[in-house]
Order: C-alpha cells, then sequence, then structure tokens
C-alpha cells in the first residue's frame, strides 16, 4: 500500500477540483430555498460513490433530503465496513464576515495551513472529510487494495437533526448490517498531533418566544407601563446561570458523570498552550465553569448557549417601538448519560416558570441526541491507531469532543456495531462560523490514512 502517496500525488489536482466542485453547490438542508441544490448534491455524491468502485449506488428518498447508499461487497465472509458522512451544510450568515464568498472556494495559505487551505462552507464539515472516504475508496479499488466489504450511507440533514436517517436505519437494518462505522466528522489536536475522538456530547436544541402586549407599542406611551418581552427574555436568559457559570436549571446535573481526578489528570497530558487558544480567537481570557480547565469545559462538561436572539426593530436607524415578542434559539451540548429529551423536558418546565406575569413562554423542541463513548480497547480503535502510526509516525491521542453527532448513538443502539471517529480537521478550521476551512495536507492525509485503517480493521478481525 505504500503506492498510496504516489497515487495521492498524481491526482492531487483532480482531487482537490473534485471537492472544489462539491463545495461551489449550496447544500443549506435548513433553508428550504436551497432545496434544489441539497438534491443536486445528492446526485453528485451518487456519481462520485459509482465512479470510486461501488458496484451499487442508489439514492434513497425520506420525507426530508435523500440519504445516498453505496456499496462494495467482495466476500460475505470479511468484515465489513460502514461509511457515514453528510452532504448538507450550515448556512453561511453572516455573509458580511467572509472574506471570500461561502460558495466560491479558494486556496489561500495560513499559520496552520502552509501547503493551503480551502476556504468555503462544507468545506471540513462534511462534504471535505465526507469525500476523502470517497477518495480512499477509490485508490483501494483502482489499485486492487481494497482487503473487506464497504457500505457508505450519506445522509442530507445532518445539520437539522438527522430526523429520517433514524427512520432509514431502522428500517434497513440489515442492509446496514457491518463490523464497524467509519466517520469523518470530528477534529485532531494539531497537524503533527493526530487524536481519535472517542467521546461526542449529546445535544438538546430548543427555541423560546415571549409574547407582551398584542402588538408593538410606542415607547413613549407604553415605556415604563407594560412588560417589554425582550428585556424579559434577556433577564430569564441570564438566569439559567449562576455566578460561578453552573446551570441553574434543577434537575440539570442529576446524570452527569463525574470523571474521576486520574481520568482528568491523563485528559490533561494532551498538547494544549491557553496562550495559543486566546490569539486564535482574539480575546483575552477564556470563560467557563468554575472549577474546570478549558479542555474539560468543552468536552466533558454540560453547557447551555444562545444561539441567536431576535426580536423589535433592527434596521437602520431608529424606530422606538416596544415588541410584542422577542425570540431566542438555545443549545444544550449535553455528556453521556444526560437524556436529551428529559433534559429538553426540565429546560421547558423551568424556564416557563420563572416567566413574570405581564408575558406569556412558549417552548419549541426542535432537535436532539445522545452523548457517545467509544472503548479504546476494541478493534476498531486499535486499527485507526495503527493506521495512524503508519501515516504520521506517532501513536494518536484519545479524545472527547465537545461536538455532537447524534445518530452515533443510534447506530449503536439499532445497529449493535461501534463507531471509529477519524477526523482530520483542526479547531482553528471555523467550521458552522465565517471563513470555514480545511487544509489541503489535512485533506489529502485523510485520504492517505484511510485505507491503512480498512487494513489493519481487516487484519486484526480475524
Amino acid at each position: 500500500m505504500q503506492s498510496i502517496k504516489s497515487y495521492i500525488n498524481d491526482n492531487k489536482d483532480r482531487f482537490l477540483n473534485e471537492l472544489i466542485d462539491l463545495l461551489k453547490i449550496p447544500s443549506i438542508s435548513a433553508d428550504s430555498a436551497y432545496k434544489s441544490d441539497v438534491l443536486k448534491t445528492a446526485d453528485a455524491i451518487k456519481i462520485s460513490l459509482e465512479k470510486a468502485g461501488c458496484d451499487h449506488v442508489e439514492i434513497y428518498e425520506t420525507e426530508g433530503y435523500p440519504i445516498v447508499y453505496g456499496e462494495k461487497i467482495i466476500d460475505k465472509n470479511l468484515p465489513t465496513i460502514l461509511v457515514y458522512g453528510h452532504y448538507d451544510v450550515q448556512p453561511p450568515d453572516p455573509l458580511d464576515l467572509w472574506n471570500s464568498p461561502p460558495f466560491d472556494p479558494i486556496i489561500q495559505k495560513t499559520e496552520l495551513h502552509p501547503e493551503g487551505a480551502i476556504f468555503a462552507r462544507g468545506a471540513c464539515d462534511d462534504k471535505g472529510q465526507m469525500y476523502m472516504h470517497v477518495k480512499a475508496m477509490e485508490y483501494m479499488t483502482t489499485n486492487n487494495e481494497l482487503p473487506c466489504n464497504v457500505k457508505f450511507m450519506i445522509e442530507g440533514e445532518e445539520e437539522v437533526g438527522s430526523v429520517n436517517l433514524a427512520k432509514f436505519v431502522k428500517a434497513n437494518r440489515e442492509k446496514l448490517v457491518n463490523d464497524v462505522i467509519l466517520i469523518s466528522d470530528t477534529g485532531m489536536i494539531a497537524p503533527d498531533v493526530p487524536s481519535i475522538t472517542t467521546g461526542l456530547r449529546g445535544l438538546s436544541y430548543v427555541e423560546v418566544e415571549v409574547t407582551g402586549p398584542n402588538r408593538d407599542l410606542h415607547s413613549g406611551l407604553y415605556g415604563g407601563a407594560v412588560a417589554n418581552p425582550i428585556n424579559v427574555l434577556t433577564k430569564m436568559i441570564a438566569s439559567l446561570h449562576d455566578e460561578n457559570n453552573h446551570i441553574t436549571i434543577p434537575g440539570f446535573y442529576d446524570k452527569v458523570e463525574e470523571l474521576s481526578d486520574a481520568e482528568r489528570a491523563e485528559m490533561a497530558k494532551a498538547p494544549f498552550s491557553l496562550d495559543a487558544y486566546k490569539k486564535s480567537l482574539d480575546i483575552d481570557a477564556v470563560y467557563g465553569e468554575a472549577g474546570y480547565s478549558t479542555n474539560e469545559r468543552n468536552s466533558i462538561r454540560p453547557t447551555l448557549d444562545v444561539n441567536g436572539i431576535w426580536g423589535g426593530y433592527t434596521g437602520e436607524g431608529a424606530k422606538t417601538v416596544i415588541a410584542s415578542k422577542a425570540y431566542a434559539k438555545i443549545s444544550m451540548r449535553l455528556v453521556p448519560h444526560q437524556e436529551w429529551e428529559e433534559i429538553t423536558e426540565l429546560f421547558k418546565t423551568h424556564f416557563e416558570s420563572i416567566a413574570p406575569e405581564g408575558v406569556k413562554v412558549k417552548v419549541t423542541p426542535h432537535h436532539g441526541g445522545q452523548g457517545y463513548v467509544t472503548p479504546i480497547d476494541s478493534v476498531g480503535y486499535k486499527a485507526a491507531s495503527k493506521a495512524y502510526e503508519q501515516t504520521f509516525g506517532k501513536t494518536p491521542i484519545p479524545q472527547r469532543s465537545g461536538g455532537s453527532i447524534p445518530i452515533v448513538s443510534l447506530f449503536e443502539e439499532e445497529l449493535k456495531s461501534k463507531t471509529i471517529l477519524m477526523g482530520f480537521g483542526l479547531d482553528s478550521d471555523a467550521i458552522h462560523s465565517p471563513n470555514e476551512h480545511f487544509g489541503v495536507w489535512n485533506y489529502l492525509k485523510g485520504i492517505e490514512t484511510i485505507p491503512w485503517f480498512y487494513k489493519y480493521f481487516t487484519e486484526l478481525s480475524k
């Protein structure tokens, strides 16, 4: 398999151009205005899987956006790897903060990406990382290096909760039978510090609405005499944390797992520079729950954050108005053992209970998912570790992530198989933010590393 480096070198420009073409399609699942673009992307993925060597590829329609399924079964007695990824992307807003158009990809050099990085929405999350698997498949089939069976399941609704994927998985358990699930939708510590994600946080996402008077009011005639929904909402949100940034919702921490001092000490061994972290974000101080380090706050502790807040007049100039309504979108990242539906209900009950007289409160749950922890003594983890050792020359560090991939816990529940998270992005790649990017080196390194996972997983499964 040493020839993979030369194969990548010979096809580098094509690999990049194919990804760039994919990134040009604005497959925004959250906005129905982009429906045709999301469907166009599914078609493009189908064609790519066929060209990569899958013997059978089809698009499965759902009540939302379709799932692209592909497979190559070379011997039913050999192990089967199921690759999951998603082709939908986050909305690019706010557009004025992008240095280049989000769907007009460009390659620029950065301090962390001296070989250049592709700047575009979806570059890292998840089109770039998903497409690494397609190109790794192409290499293995073209060079007769595929050692086992492979199945692909690429969806178009990950960024909006994967509701229809859950239905698809439950209805197609036999089709999706596998020995391990492989996902690249996470990151690694640094280009020279490979890591394998061993834990994900769960998620509860809600929208809240506070209603005061039956119409917008003149702030001079009614100000001070009628509850202002925006003022009320901001006070309610502020009360959700105490002076130690501890979440105040009753029962919120009842099932939170407290890691031992020994486990926390192991986590602390991962390379981390607080000064570099602050510099990269242009902040002069970090913030969070008292008693925990930065890396602990964003991985093993639950959080509650406002993702958007609006109401009243926000246009140019002044309009003296007390809005009838105010809104906010709130996400809670959860740790293993916290049940997202239970947390959603706890939030709803508490938020409604703290509303003052004079307003009405409505809480609308959007979506959620469970956290996940994978063992480091499994065949899949060992194979991933050997693959990184082969291409990076060093053993990867197990690392818990602060992000969420809600369907991972569903996979284990329905398909009874473990998931291996081999991410090649960096924390600085600005996923979900303006100027999202993915290093060219990282992209190609992923293509180089993935076939070694196939090789070692097959060997260790004997």
